[in-house]
């Protein structure tokens, strides 16, 4: 395990960032593997329904996922820097205190979830149709917020210290895996919706344990006893880090969990359309958050180094990546996209027609606007890098802003066809933030005595 931890001080930027970044974006194919598989068995075998009332489910369950990867991701910006620094001791201390950390929230976020699943999903004009299956799939997944918690911290290590291909595995094993439980509990013990979020769980359960094992394997990694105490000063610097991340998550989710209270309004099949596409929305972002990952450890373990520089050649690089890649994937979705959005949409002729057109119209919009998207990742994940998540947070704020804004107004004037443009309305608010912002903390750093301008690399 040792030798697959690695140092992103040195060496080609562009190198660095993609081989970095392959290992999460095949890791993300397969984690969205299951994340269709689930959409598509409870779509085909359980029926439209169904697919509803996942869809109706999807921003609270996502909330709950962006609280842990905030946190988690925020807690590995320490590590990254600490690592850079090549300061083993302090790694150590971090990696503990953030183990206490995540446990203390993961009891708190298991009451709030099952306590507040109800009351929100009434809030958001759930019909009634739908609701008890929405409510089943959240009160089980939620049950299993330990694993999911388990899983990101312990990925989230590794990511820190330069391994991208144990995370990779895990999802690999944790995607085949729930594709034979899916099959087993939906379609063999016919057990629905229930059966699709007890294969999610105990897939997340099977990638926690395997890196957990190979974090065990790290062996600049010394964690004591001691090091799970929490002091005042470790404990609130990681939280200034992990809390902003959370927090923007939230407010993500909760403007999302506002648009989904809109679209709740129009009825089954557009709930099941805005469904389908959103579930191929993590291939569109698949290579995004691959290459955020990426940037925040390159960025990070570069900062601690202090090498200024090759944090702008490592943007440089990434930007062109990001680019190229999300002109290839809108035009794979444009060109495929109907073929895909039926794998999730069954029901008479009426039905599947309807919902299949409601979904297209939404995906085709969401592929021309893609390369906003990838900005918005890879600027928010350098600044994070650089140990600013408060910036990202405001900019989550403006992502709900305006999708709230856009959902609620804009149909006003073009009737349903204006809910469409909530998402991208979002993401260019936040882009500009983001890009703007870096380019001043850079200015800002590039001034700053003590850091490298000019290192060998």
């Amino acid at each position: 395990m040792a030798q697959r931890i690695r140092s992103m001080t040195e060496g080609s930027p562009t190198r660095l960032l993609i081989t970095f970044a392959l290992p999460l974006m095949v890791g993300n194919v397969f984690q969205q593997l299951y994340t269709v598989v689930d959409t598509a068995v409870v779509g085909q075998v359980v029926g439209v329904g169904a697919l509803a009332a996942l869809g109706a489910a999807d921003w609270l369950n996502w909330m709950i996922l962006g609280i842990i990867q905030g946190l988690t991701q925020g807690f590995a910006i320490l590590m990254a820097q600490h690592f850079g620094a090549k300061d083993h001791r302090e790694l150590s201390r971090t990696v503990g205190a953030s183990v206490t950390l995540c446990l203390l929230s993961t009891a708190v976020l298991m009451a709030a979830s099952q306590m507040a699943a109800r009351p929100v999903m009434t809030l958001l004009n759930t019909p009634d149709d739908i609701l008890p299956g929405a409510m089943l799939y959240l009160r089980i997944v939620f049950g299993g917020i330990p694993a999911i918690m388990a899983y990101n911290l312990l990925a989230a290590i590794l990511r820190a210290l330069g391994d991208s291909k144990t995370p990779l595995y895990a999802v690999v094993m944790a995607a085949l895996l729930n594709v034979g439980l899916d099959l087993l509990f939906v379609m063999g013990f016919r057990w629905g919706i229930a059966g699709a979020a007890v294969a999610t769980v105990i897939s997340q359960a099977a990638s926690a344990v395997y890196c957990f094992v190979n974090v065990k394997r790290i062996t600049i990694l010394k964690v004591h006893p001691q090091d799970f105490r929490l002091t005042l000063d470790l404990t609130k610097t990681l939280l200034k880090l992990g809390s902003p991340a959370a927090i923007q998550n939230a407010i993500i989710s909760v403007g999302g969990m506002v648009v989904q209270s809109v679209i709740n309004r129009y009825g089954m099949l557009f709930i099941a359309g805005f469904t389908a596409t959103n579930k191929l929305y993590g291939i569109l972002e698949i290579a995004a958050t691959s290459y955020g990952f990426a940037m925040t450890s390159y960025v990070g373990q570069n900062l601690g180094a202090r090498f200024v520089r090759r944090i702008k050649r490592g943007m440089t690089s990434a930007t062109l990546i990001a680019l190229v890649t999300s002109v290839v994937i809108a035009g794979a979705m444009l060109a495929f996209g109907k073929l895909f959005l039926g794998l999730f949409i069954s029901g008479t002729p009426e039905e599947v027609e309807d919902s299949l057109q409601i979904a297209y119209h939404y995906l085709s919009i969401m592929s021309v606007c893609l390369p906003i998207l990838y900005m918005l990742h890879i600027y928010r994940s350098a600044l994070m890098g650089l140990g600013d998540t408060v910036v990202p947070m405001f900019s989550g704020f403006a992502e709900m802003v305006v999708r709230v804004g856009v959902a609620l107004l804009l149909p006003l004037a073009m009737g349903r066809e204006g809910i469409y443009y909530a998402e991208v309305g979002a993401w260019t608010a936040a882009a500009v933030l983001l890009v703007s912002v870096y380019y001043i903390r850079m200015g800002a750093l590039s001034r700053r005595k003590g850091f490298a301008l000019d290192q060998r690399e």
